[in-house]
């Protein structure tokens, strides 16, 4: 049913989008920073602690089992509903039982079950990001994607933030404990979301359902320029952000205090603005304005670290400048997300999307390495002018694509 202008700002849609932002934000950190701290706590080793990163490869890979997802189905629950309720159930159960171990005493097994939450949690990314493209009307993708990332981020500083503090007070099992009762308590809204309409595989086997998908979206028009405006978009402001931590406190010599107020609470806060106002500006924008406008202001921002890092030790500008990055992050983010789903067919909406964010997230998976070598080479200010130029790849591939992008989502309906 399309949104009517009574209901644009919240509707059982967009609640749902809370809901299910929220649930896929909860995970990530139990199996990253907080899991870390945790081992970190019990004395583990550093190497056994340092080694916890592999267990984001499953939110590498996940465009590989997608596909499962688009050809297999649930009759009472549907396809995409029905998965999630699968995984949210999967997660529970995983975060009962690592709640229930000993870091010192049984570390691989913790690392097994670790690895199953990591799993779970990006099978659950895949279904939410089917649904979220299914069942969301064009003019409501923006607004959508808004409320996704506000819901994301408050469980990402509950689980990340808030989890440590629990910890503190009562224990590592009691938080642990309190995070699966979440996601239990997750599946109540996910069953009760509005359905999506489902569509039947596009072939008999599960091989051709997935050679299709594929097909479906390499035979859009323009297809190369499409993927190379996928990975550089965000190109530039993923190089600003690789080395943040390490430009603030060795860089610059703040306090983990200050850092943590600045970086934490105030990127937080604009990240969640950026996405609000980004949503509700898609209502009335076409996607391809708001690609280009928030991807210029994305790229202005990153001018803001230039003055920062030639500024040196300045608190004040220090969270101007975070606030201003992470607000046009969120203004793109919202934007961007909107224009993936608007790529997708229907019919292959997990894999495709999947494949998409695949695609994104090159950029952010490969520059570690290559940032650090530009920081030795040439320093922090330059360092960040760059980040400013290699933003405009992305804006130079939207320009090419301005017909294409401005009636991409009549491709997809």
């Amino acid at each position: 049913m399309p949104p009517t202008k009574t209901n644009i700002f919240i509707n059982s849609r967009l609640i749902a989008m809370l809901a299910l932002g929220f649930s896929s934000g909860l995970p990530f950190a139990l199996t990253s920073s907080t899991l870390q701290t945790w081992f970190t706590d019990a004395n583990v080793s550093l190497i056994i602690i340092g080694s916890l990163s592999l267990l984001g490869i499953p939110y590498t890979l996940k465009f590989l089992w997608a596909p499962l997802m688009d050809y297999y189905g649930f009759n009472r629950l549907g396809k995409r509903q029905g998965w999630i309720l699968l995984t949210q159930l999967g997660l529970a159960i995983t975060l009962f039982s690592l709640a229930r171990m000993d870091p010192v005493s049984q570390t691989t097994s913790m690392c097994i079950i670790a690895l199953l939450v990591a799993f779970f949690s990006a099978s659950q990314d895949v279904a939410v990001d089917a649904y979220r493209t299914d069942i969301l009307a064009p003019e409501e993708r923006g607004l959508g994607s808004a409320y996704f990332v506000f819901a994301y981020r408050v469980a990402a500083l509950l689980s990340g933030g808030f989890a440590l503090v629990c910890a503190d007070y009562f224990g590592w099992q009691v938080t642990y404990n309190l995070m699966a009762v979440l996601l239990l308590l997750c599946m109540i809204p996910a069953y009760k979301a509005p359905h999506a309409v489902e569509y039947a595989p596009a072939a008999s086997s599960l091989f051709r359902s997935i050679l299709a998908g594929i097909l479906d979206l390499m035979q859009r028009d323009r297809i190369l320029l499409l993927v190379l405006f996928v990975i550089f978009y965000k190109f530039g402001t993923a190089l600003a952000m690789s080395l943040m931590s390490n430009f603030l406190l060795h860089g610059l010599g703040f306090s983990k205090t200050e850092i943590g107020l600045a970086y934490k609470v105030v990127s937080f806060i604009a990240t969640v603005l950026g996405a609000l106002v980004g949503g509700a500006l898609l209502i009335r924008w076409q996607v391809y304005r708001a690609l280009l406008v928030f991807g210029l202001a994305q790229a202005f921002s990153n001018l803001t670290f230039v003055a920062l890092a030639m500024a040196g030790k300045q608190f004040w500008l220090m969270t101007v400048s975070i606030f201003v990055e992470n607000f046009c992050t969120g203004l793109s983010t919202a934007a961007f997300l909107a224009f993936l789903m608007s790529l997708c067919n229907h019919r292959y909406s997990a894999s495709q999307f999947a494949l998409l964010s695949a695609i994104d997230s090159l950029g952010r998976v490969l520059l570690g390495p290559a940032a650090a070598l530009i920081v030795e080479g040439v320093g922090w200010v330059q360092f960040y002018f760059w980040s400013f130029v290699l933003c405009f790849p992305g804006i130079i591939f939207l320009l090419l694509l301005k017909e294409k992008v401005s009636y991409a989502h009549a491709a997809a309906d």
